[in-house]
């Protein structure tokens, strides 16, 4: 019977492995072409929202609408010509026996189906390595000015991601964390050289892997920490761009005819150059250049020759601008995984030498295999270190010497003993570029965050990790994202007319209120003053989200069960807790101090009265749970009274410390135009 053929574990969809640029050069024609394997998920038709009948009545879904899955909706609307794209329909008999539709430039619905195949392996990469369902940023409601009645804030679930093909005709792509969607543009080429791409060819970014998949992972990262677009330092928007560029480059080992010709072409050595360490090649060339848009272990000087980046310990010191500074975290998480990749390959090189040298002439295609194994399981490794580490950050202000120890710290947590040296790499790579975790010691064990185990009342401890087991029993075994978010967000505001504590107001009666007090801020790095008056005199607000403290929000929390290598089962949950104050500055010159009589709390502090010289500072913390325990495991902060930060985030957004977008637009300005991502990743010219 029908009814008994089981579900399939894949839909298989045709692609182009790096962009369309590569099919049509003889060497790379093949390879460029795979088959991406996406979850299988019932897709739904949608109605395409504004096409209307020559009647005015909506059109028909089954003729024209659009497909939507858990994740992402798909509106092929392009603003230039005033149309709707027909839409793909992925579920017809025709494209599921053949793999979807052939690549073709000039087939809208073939770009519908490049863009829902790499976002789906992007979004199953995160999942994998976090351990749990990934969810897009809330919709955030408009807090009341000040004056007006306060409102109860109900944040709202976005189920799916909106994605446009064809948004914009110029070269930019970008995610937009207000509409909550995602905006693919397209351009003619303007190539430095005519033999390098034609001249005037239409350039369409959503063809490209790397770009389509950089900009997912924007929206991921906006989903797991919102504040991570502030422009607060140096670090935290150029962090954006290179994790970006982090999991686009990775995902290129996944693909085995990518793989296999890239190994074979420079004979195992991926220090040359080669397609593997290059982003967005076609889009790179049209825009003037030689090579790819980024490039993770070289660089094409004024003459068009591709060198190797030399490491400079400087470049972090020295270097404000957000993808040049961005270029530095890349070519650290690259330089790792070439470590751990040639120490991995060494083994096969004294087989077929009987030394570590490379063989001379070209591979044997059995060892090309073997080779192409080994860089694949090396960066399957690395990407979900990297990913994972996004666990053990702090909820805002990110630099690279905090990521630098999550990444320690979230590998040694799954990886007891680090047999083959992963950790080791990371450290000597980004020593070797004058990235430190903030501590002198760049050994190991100084870059763990250290076990907490104690540092709480022992029965308040067990009272909140008894609440977190409640919340694992209630959502654990959810699978609609939806529920799974109404349950947790419940779990933490609680209801007070039933008297169901929330995981809020627990916090607040055992350590908030009682005689933890004083311990729990010297823990989280917040502040929680006795009485109204104290809080509003440090800039803090008063029982807004709280009901009897200074106001802080739990920002997130989430479950996180993953496989240790050993086979052991780590059930974590983690935490996020946010407090933000007013902070007014004593400026002269170049000479920043905080006033420390001026500080102000920003939502009921009208802009006029808050002076020039002032900034919405913010602290918080990352509180990582053992449930087998019931104990606090880490804790990673943001102090709130870090007046170094403080005075730090002042300088880089008034232009102190060197070149910064704020100095020529506002973030209020940015966000009004399209949001600060289609700043970023501007390319006209």
């Amino acid at each position: 019977m029908q009814s008994d053929i089981p579900t399939p574990p894949f839909r298989r969809l045709r692609g182009y492995a790096i962009d369309p640029g590569l099919s049509t050069q003889f060497q790379t024609r093949l390879m460029n072409q795979l088959v991406y394997k996406v979850k299988w998920e019932q897709l739904e038709p949608r109605e395409q929202p504004g096409a209307e009948k020559k009647g005015g009545s909506r059109t028909e879904a089954t003729c024209d609408s659009y497909p939507a899955g858990e994740y992402l909706e798909i509106v092929d609307f392009d603003p230039a010509t005033g149309r709707f794209y027909e839409p793909v329909n992925l579920d017809h008999p025709h494209l599921l026996a053949q793999d979807g539709l052939q690549p073709s430039v000039s087939n809208p619905q073939f770009h519908q189906q490049m863009v829902y195949a790499v976002m789906m392996t992007t979004i199953e990469n995160f999942e994998r390595a976090l351990g749990r369902k990934i969810m897009w940023a809330e919709n955030i409601p408009v807090r009341p000015a000040p004056g007006q009645k306060k409102l109860d804030l109900h944040f709202q679930f976005v189920r799916r991601l909106r994605v446009y093909p064809h948004a914009l005709r110029q070269a930019n792509a970008y995610y937009d964390p207000i509409k909550k969607a995602m905006l693919f543009g397209y351009f003619n080429s303007a190539p430095a050289n005519a033999q390098i791409q034609l001249p005037g060819a239409t350039v369409f970014t959503c063809l490209s892997h790397d770009i389509i998949a950089h900009e997912t992972t924007h929206a991921l990262i906006d989903g797991l920490h919102r504040r991570y677009i502030d422009a607060t330092h140096p670090d935290t928007r150029a962090f954006h761009e290179a994790f970006a560029d982090i999991v686009a480059l990775f995902q290129h080992f996944s693909f085995p005819e990518v793989l296999r010709h890239q190994v074979a072409q420079t004979r195992g050595d991926l220090r040359q150059q080669n397609l593997l360490g290059q982003l967005a090649q076609q889009f790179g060339q049209a825009i003037g250049g030689y090579g790819g848009l980024r490039d993770a272990i070289g660089e094409f000087d004024k003459d068009g020759v591709w060198k190797q980046k030399i490491p400079n310990a400087q470049d972090y010191a020295n270097e404000m601008e957000c993808h040049k500074r961005g270029a530095i975290l890349v070519a650290a998480v690259f330089d790792a995984f070439l470590t751990i990749y040639e120490s991995r390959v060494q083994k096969l090189m004294r087989i077929a030498t009987g030394d570590a040298r490379t063989p001379t002439g070209d591979l044997h295609p059995d060892l090309v295999d073997e080779i192409a194994k080994a860089a694949a399981k090396s960066a399957s490794d690395v990407l979900r270190i990297c990913i994972r580490a996004l666990d053990y950050c702090p909820p805002m202000d990110l630099t690279y010497g905090d990521y630098l120890r999550a990444l320690i710290t979230a590998d040694h947590d799954m990886v007891a003993e680090d047999t083959n040296g992963y950790r080791v790499a990371f450290i000597e790579a980004f020593q070797k570029r004058g990235i430190s975790g903030g501590i002198k010691n760049m050994a190991v064990e100084e870059l763990v965050y250290p076990l907490c185990h104690g540092m709480l009342d022992a029965a308040a401890e067990q009272s909140l990790g008894e609440h977190l087991r409640n919340l694992k029993n209630s959502v654990g075994y959810l699978t609609d994202r939806q529920e799974l978010y109404a349950m947790t967000k419940d779990l933490i505001r609680g209801d007070r007319k039933q008297k169901r504590q929330g995981l809020h107001g627990l916090i607040e009666d055992v350590f908030v209120s009682g005689g933890s007090r004083r311990k729990f801020a010297d823990l989280t790095g917040l502040m929680f003053p006795p009485n109204d008056a104290a809080a509003k005199k440090l800039g803090l607000e008063w029982a807004y989200i709280t009901t009897k403290s200074a106001s802080y929000a739990i920002g997130n929390v989430w479950l996180a069960n993953r496989v240790t290598p050993d086979g052991n089962i780590v059930n974590h949950v983690v935490m996020t807790l946010v407090q933000k104050r007013g902070v007014r500055f004593k400026v002269n010159g170049k000479t920043v101090n905080v006033d420390e009589k001026g500080f102000f709390v920003p939502d009921s502090t009208p802009e006029a009265e808050r002076g020039p010289d002032h900034i919405i500072f913010r602290g918080g913390c990352t509180l990582i749970f053992d449930l087998d325990t019931r104990q606090l495991h880490r804790v990673i902060k943001k102090d709130i009274d870090d007046h170094e930060r403080m005075v730090l985030q002042y300088k880089f957004q008034h232009g102190l410390l060197g070149e910064t977008d704020e100095t020529y637009f506002s973030s209020q300005t940015m966000n009004a135009l399209a949001g600060p991502f289609a700043f970023m990743h501007s390319h006209d010219h």
